[in-house]
């Protein structure tokens, strides 16, 4: 199993919602996985930088390979990309 983590930042507050809904497509991808798009709660004391998070779990790289080859992977990052700042992504194999 793959657990594919991904951060992002807002460039200004005022897209952080616009961030959010453009991420939540990505929940409408069927496939054999676990995905989930939140915001952050940022409760943490230290750092608060991420605005959004998207949190799947794959089966093997073939399944993640073939999400993000869907169309609407890709019409997701032609809405986000422009209104993020940063973009933190982690790639964890069990």
């Amino acid at each position: 199993m793959i657990r594919h983590i991904v951060m992002f930042s807002a460039k200004k507050p005022e897209n952080v919602e616009i961030i959010y809904q453009g991420l939540k497509n990505l929940e409408n991808i069927e496939g054999d996985w676990l995905l989930k798009v939140t915001k952050n709660k940022k409760l943490d004391q230290i750092s608060n930088d991420i605005d959004v998070v998207v949190y799947g779990e794959f089966p093997d790289e073939g399944a993640l390979h073939s999400y993000k080859e869907h169309q609407i992977y890709h019409d997701t990052i032609e809405i986000v990309r422009p209104l993020r700042d940063k973009r933190i992504a982690v790639d964890i194999a069990n």
